[in-house]
């Protein structure tokens, strides 16, 4: 029986965007993954993910959101505390990820309106001028062993579980509207997830934290999908989520595959 969940993070875990929002300025959704995962355990939830969070703001910095400085996430994880299951999604920011998506797709659309168009060509080819180096991934794999062990020197009985980022875009993501980008953009971004889920699975390897591999299981739940999981590209905001960040029902596959886990 869990009793104690602590959820730590970036965005695709808070929930930018997803009703109802308990914290505006950490763009955390009452209805994220691990508000449901804690709901359907019976367990008490600490919510501790903030949207833009990196592993070292997770760890050791505080994180400046607007006018107030937010603590370690890791705080969270009290010494002594009852805390027994502790969720990890992180990384993404490490490498700039979904960042890069954001630029590439604001130019896109400024470049195709005659007074921006200046603007949005040097967003452009700024977007994917500077990709994730080898040690940019081993920096990342670093921070998440980092955190999965401070959790354990804080709450030693607790399970501690990676879980990594939904698929934004799909081997099947063809240029549209809601996926604004070239070949050569989509074939960089696929590159940095797959160098992102590369980092969970590595830090799951050295520091013995389940893993679960959402990743793994939503590439035909990209955006310009059938069943999107994601939601793509709003100039002017449309969806139920941020742009490039889960859905509603992203949120509830992220939740049904950790709990399946759980149970396994």
């Amino acid at each position: 029986m869990t009793r104690h969940m602590v959820a730590l993070g970036s965005s695709f875990a808070a929930g930018p965007g997803l009703a109802p929002v308990v914290d505006r300025l950490a763009g955390r959704s009452g209805a994220n993954a691990s508000h449901q995962i804690a709901r359907a355990l019976g367990a008490r939830l600490t919510d501790a993910s903030v949207s833009g969070a990196t592993t070292d703001t997770v760890l050791r910095t505080a994180q400046r959101v607007g006018p107030k400085r937010l603590p370690p996430q890791i705080e969270a994880v009290r010494p002594g505390s009852d805390v027994d299951l502790v969720t990890i999604t992180a990384g993404g920011n490490d490498l700039r990820y979904v960042g890069s998506l954001s630029e590439a797709a604001w130019g896109s659309w400024l470049s195709a309106r005659p007074l921006t168009r200046a603007l949005g060509r040097r967003l452009q080819r700024t977007a994917t001028a500077d990709p994730p180096t080898q040690r940019d991934v081993d920096a990342a794999t670093a921070g998440l062993v980092d955190v999965v062990r401070a959790v354990r020197d804080r709450a030693p009985a607790a399970r501690v579980v990676l879980v990594d980022y939904l698929t934004i875009i799909g081997t099947a993501t063809t240029r549209s509207r809601l996926a604004p980008f070239s070949e050569d953009q989509m074939l960089a971004f696929r590159r940095t997830a797959d160098q992102l889920r590369d980092a969970f699975a590595a830090a799951a390897a050295q520091s013995g934290a389940e893993l679960v591999d959402v990743a793994g299981i939503s590439d035909e739940h990209a955006v310009g999908s059938a069943e999107p999981w994601v939601q793509g590209f709003t100039a002017f905001r449309k969806g139920d989520a941020a742009f490039f960040h889960p859905t509603p029902a992203g949120m509830r596959a992220v939740s049904d595959a950790v709990l399946a886990h759980l149970r396994r």
